[in-house]
């Protein structure tokens, strides 16, 4: 096993901001080979004030988009279109993978750690937010779905607050039409510029026309929850298993395509949502004023995606459109953005400074089209779960790999998530049993190893561990040192127990074997 000298990895720390030498991502289509129509979008309204639509979608992958290389016909013709209109980053990772939690991020430029945001937490009282700053400075503010999860310290600093059981539990395109033109009408009423984050709660579980849907109507209909009861659209399935595809990270196996079937017909509504939200804003007839960013919170809740630190748990389809500003059609395949990096995005496009405290910083200058510095990592983290359990790991990506260390791997503890329900890993369970390499696969996911090494370039759905890999030490080493640098910088909680683990590798004799790898 090859032995990371910590002293080493100190000099790194200090020594390697700014130095992971990669290329641009070749894995997404050209938008130009697209059939999208010709945008032909106006520079904009000289002196109007800007208004900010930020367009969410719950649990979706970075690849379940046309616009991203999903094979799945007419997956996403609106959400392609706005890609069409402006700049879709390719490398791009939410800060956390978790819906709670991301949220919080969003709202502050904060790392989880530093907002007190850790899990399912409301935001320290002393650390300012997003929609806090543009409700001072004038701005309407609004938020449609997914209240619950929203700044939850902080409601009262929307305006309008539209409930997911006022839009059949966030999965009605219909309705998401009409909350939205009301709220873009009493804006323009009222002379004030806006910011509304409309939030789909599709594809989120329960996926259309699965058995935990049919539970889910079940206990809808007798809820008194302020947030849900308000029914699920009638809908079926709008694909056939054989039809979609099946993630490399999962098993191909007939209860897992019935499973990705179920998504994506969610996929495909949740893209029907975000069409009626563009909707009304292009018949607000103030679409050339308004800024339009677009993302999903995390990966799809699945095993080895959602509330997990590999590059397809935190990867976004992150698109932004500016009339007059952002060029259309553009990919940008070089810049890593990240979560922390929204608010700090928005505050400065409307002429704010950014929050006080904030880790994120602005890319307003790429959208501009110029480069921008430092911008070659992106740190990703996971605490606790919705369920409480505690499941601390760390993650440092760049373009081509991506360190983790987890630092609840204990060989004993066993991992279990929301995403661990339904159909797709009982089944992969069961299949194992017949499968030595598919029983490994499902250990692994299970109780992990205390670090993780992968090259995501060749490997993207990170079935193979590098960690122990003699031609892949000196890349171990040097993320190591990042992701060290980071925690301390951050004055992360997790950082004693990173400091232990790199001391136990530096302590092991060499040519003795790692109990937790197999390498020696």
């Amino acid at each position: 096993m090859h032995k990371p000298r910590l002293g080493a990895l100190l000099t790194l720390a200090f020594l390697l901001g700014g130095t992971v030498n990669c290329s641009g991502s070749a894995d997404t289509p050209d938008l130009q080979d697209l059939d999208l129509p010709d945008p032909g979008r106006p520079v904009g309204i000289a002196g109007a004030p800007l208004n900010v639509l930020l367009i969410t979608v719950d649990d979706m992958g970075w690849d379940s988009l046309g616009v991203t290389g999903s094979p799945v016909s007419d997956i996403s013709p609106n959400i392609d279109r706005l890609a069409g209109e402006g700049v879709l980053f390719t490398q791009a990772h939410v800060t956390i993978a978790i819906c709670q939690p991301t949220r919080a991020v969003w709202m502050t430029g904060r790392y989880p750690h530093r907002s007190g945001a850790l899990g399912f937490d409301p935001i320290d009282a002393q650390v300012p937010t997003l929609v806090e700053a543009l409700a001072e400075a004038g701005f309407r503010t609004g938020l449609m779905a997914k209240t619950g999860h929203v700044v939850p310290s902080r409601l009262a600093a929307f305006e309008a607050v539209i409930r997911a059981k006022d839009l059949q539990n966030g999965r009605s395109p219909e309705l998401y039409y009409e909350h939205a033109a009301e709220f873009f009408r009493q804006a323009q009423s009222a002379g004030q510029p806006f910011f509304l984050m409309a939030n789909s709660q599709d594809p989120h579980r329960p996926f259309v026309a699965s058995r935990q849907e049919v539970n889910a109507r079940g206990r809808d209909a007798t809820s008194t929850s302020e947030q849900y009861g308000g029914g699920f659209p009638e809908a079926e399935l709008a694909f056939a298993p054989e039809q979609v595809p099946v993630p490399g990270y999962l098993a191909d196996l007939p209860a897992v395509r019935r499973e990705m079937a179920q998504y994506y017909t969610s996929v495909q509504r949740a893209d029907a949502t975000v069409g009626a939200v563009l909707r009304a804003l292009d018949d607000s007839g103030m679409a050339e004023r308004t800024l339009v960013m677009f993302l999903s919170d995390h990966g799809p809740s699945l095993p080895f995606a959602k509330a997990n630190v590999w590059m397809h748990s935190t990867r976004t389809p992150w698109i932004v459109r500016w009339p007059g500003v952002v060029a259309a059609g553009v990919i940008d395949a070089e810049h890593m953005m990240a979560g922390i990096d929204l608010a700090p995005t928005i505050l400065d496009a409307v002429g704010l400074d950014n929050l006080d405290g904030a880790d994120g910083r602005s890319f307003v200058p790429v959208l501009r089209g110029e480069a921008q510095a430092g911008r070659e990592v992106v740190f990703t983290q996971i605490n606790s779960l919705s369920s409480g359990r505690s499941y601390a790991m760390r993650s440092v990506i760049g373009r081509q790999y991506g360190y983790i260390f987890n630092a609840w791997a204990d060989g004993e503890t066993s991992y279990r998530s929301e995403a661990s329900g339904g159909l797709t890993l009982s089944a992969m369970r069961d299949a194992a049993g017949r499968d030595p390499a598919l029983a490994e696969r499902v250990s692994h996911y299970m109780f992990r190893s205390p670090e993780e090494l992968y090259d995501y370039r060749r490997d993207p759905d990170a079935r193979e561990n590098l960690i122990g890999s003699h031609e892949r030490a000196a890349t171990a080493d040097r993320l190591r040192a990042m992701l060290l640098e980071h925690m301390r910088s951050t004055d992360d909680p997790q950082l004693a127990a990173f400091e232990a683990w790199l001391a136990q590798l530096e302590q092991a004799p060499s040519g003795v074997q790692d109990p937790f790898t197999g390498e020696k």
